[in-house]
């Protein structure tokens, strides 16, 4: 007897299986060119107060084009610098000078290197590359990758100087670029493979270096969103707010003071929004009603010892009854290890010395000493998708043990090891972490607007904003409309997103650049072109 009906692993769009039949995406976008061919016709652009001759993007993952948990050709291709840096030139060239081209430290790499995944294989010690998505599953799966390796262009001039992963602070010390070492947590092979001189030339240094007339500057999410994806369980890596603070005022005093640049400076998004966070619901866990009774039955000897440490040994009953698994049909929360719960086990061995439970007893209940269901508004990490329903034993015995149903989330039944933290954020670490992005885009609002002669923001937060309407963050369905296209916040056929749940799609890395260049239009004066967002694919589908 298996417990899970339906699961939805990483999401629970049936969308995703009937797009799998309409075949790869770039497919569906010839045809649609070759349909409605792009009629020639005369660009209304111009540069307005601004000069786009020199356009140079500075930021972490998604200024580098950084899709599907890797750096690879068509991510770079389409990220939105790039495309924004088209329709840049255009202007420039409408108002009759030379537009420099926008080079990027190319990665030549098909696939490139998965990040989100133990890389290489621990098993096969196999480089892994980019999602990819399967619709059999349905659900991301790696591709064969490259390993990261050194650009061999002209580093000196580049005007992309995305870097992933990077935080405000790598922006501006040389071990960025180097030594490798366990010693040094600022190293990233993604500047070392580009950087002028590695270990010595900063990433801002370089971009100053190159004389821009025009920049993006997207940087700072990474300060609290690696916070956020480690399901708030590694507090070094949320920068605090004074330290915040100082490294952005120094990013901006230094390229202002260094360079005759105006540019737009883009601030941290609702991170809490991204599919990441909400693919996987709380209450993931589908079951039938036979289901339900069965494991109901399985659970009255845990909710028994629970009511018997209360009436003997004074227990809170408020944590009592949030701890008690109670099924039935249709959703239900997943069952997670929760470490920062007392350890009931020095009270279940009580019960045990007690004689009101027996050794057999005892033991059944070591799962559960710190563990409870999810409580509704609780977010579940997309990583958890890949465990729930999954047989927690390895399917090695004839007995059930489905992770998140009879194996609390995060429970190691090999060897009795705790680590729930990674799968789930609760209401509070929710809280912090919007805390602590208000902070830090508050840092971000006030260096602009001491700089408001040079300088423009992109409010990724405005009320008014496409992020809100996408999220629905203003209480709506999800989803925006483009040309009759309905999108989604998802990594689906129809999706904004790529399929590591972070980082956008060339759909989404295009409506993020046409708000851009409308920030640029209504503060510099501009005339620009928008990019085509339904002429650009969406989720990479497994071949």
């Amino acid at each position: 007897m298996k417990f899970i009906n339906t699961l939805p692993l990483f999401f629970c769009c049936a969308c995703f299986i009937l797009a799998g039949c309409e075949g790869q995406e770039s497919a569906l976008v010839d045809a649609r060119l070759e349909e409605n061919p792009v009629p020639e016709q005369q660009v209304q652009a111009t540069q307005g107060n601004a000069d786009f001759t020199k356009y140079v993007a500075m930021g972490n993952s998604i200024t580098a084009g950084l899709m599907d948990a890797a750096l690879y050709n068509d991510g770079q291709k389409f990220n939105f610098a790039n495309l924004l840096a088209e329709e840049l030139k255009m202007a420039v060239e409408n108002d009759g000078e030379n537009f420099d081209p926008f080079d990027q430290p190319d990665i030549n790499a098909e696939n490139g290197f998965n990040i989100s995944v133990p890389n290489p294989d621990p098993e096969s010690n196999t480089v892994l590359g980019r999602f990819e998505l399967d619709p059999d599953i349905p659900g991301p799966v790696p591709t064969p990758g490259e390993p990261i390796a050194p650009f061999t262009g002209d580093k000196e001039a580049l005007n992309n100087f995305g870097v992933p992963g990077i935080v405000v602070g790598q922006l501006l010390t040389p071990a960025t670029g180097g030594p490798q070492s366990p010693q040094n947590p600022a190293f990233t092979p993604f500047y070392q493979r580009f950087a002028t001189d590695p270990g010595t030339s900063t990433i801002l240094g370089d971009a100053i270096n190159t004389q821009p007339t025009f920049f993006t500057l997207w940087i700072g999410s990474n300060d609290v969103l690696g916070y956020a994806l480690s399901g708030a369980s590694n507090e070094a890596l949320l920068t605090g707010v004074s330290n915040f603070e100082n490294q952005f005022n120094t990013v901006v005093n230094n390229l202002l003071a260094g360079t005759s640049a105006s540019g737009v400076v883009i601030n941290i998004p609702p991170i809490l929004a991204l599919p990441f966070f909400q693919a996987v619901s709380y209450n993931a866990i589908t079951l039938d009603p036979v289901s339900a009774n069965q494991l109901n039955e399985a659970f009255s000897g845990f909710n028994t010892a629970l009511e018997a440490i209360v009436t003997s040994f004074g227990h809170d009953p408020e944590d009592a009854d949030r701890r008690k698994v109670h099924y039935a049909a249709g959703n239900n929360p997943i069952l997670v290890i929760d470490e920062e719960l007392e350890d009931l086990g020095p009270k279940f061995d009580q019960l045990q010395m007690a004689g009101a439970i027996n050794a057999q007893q005892r033991a059944a209940l070591v799962p559960y000493e710190q563990a409870r269901p999810l409580d509704p508004g609780e977010l579940v990490l997309l990583q958890a998708g890949a465990l729930l329903g999954t047989e927690a034993d390895g399917d090695d015995s004839e007995r059930d043990t489905p992770v998140g149903v009879v194996v609390p989330l995060g429970f190691d039944l090999s060897d009795g090891t705790l680590n729930g933290d990674p799968f789930y954020l609760t209401k509070a670490e929710q809280t912090r972490i919007t805390e602590r992005s208000v902070s830090f885009n508050t840092a971000i609002a006030t260096a602009v607007a001491s700089n408001s002669d040079r300088l423009a923001l992109y409010d990724t937060n405005d009320p008014q904003g496409i992020f809100h309407d996408l999220f629905g963050l203003d209480g709506s369905a999800p989803g925006i409309t483009i040309e009759g296209v309905t999108l989604q916040p998802d990594f689906s056929p129809n999706g904004v997103f790529s399929t590591d749940g972070v980082h956008p799609n060339p759909r989404g890395n295009a409506i993020i650049a046409n708000e851009i260049i409308g920030v640029i239009e209504r503060n510099f004066g501009s005339e620009i072109p928008r990019v085509d967002v339904l002429n650009l694919g969406s989720v990479v589908l497994a071949r």
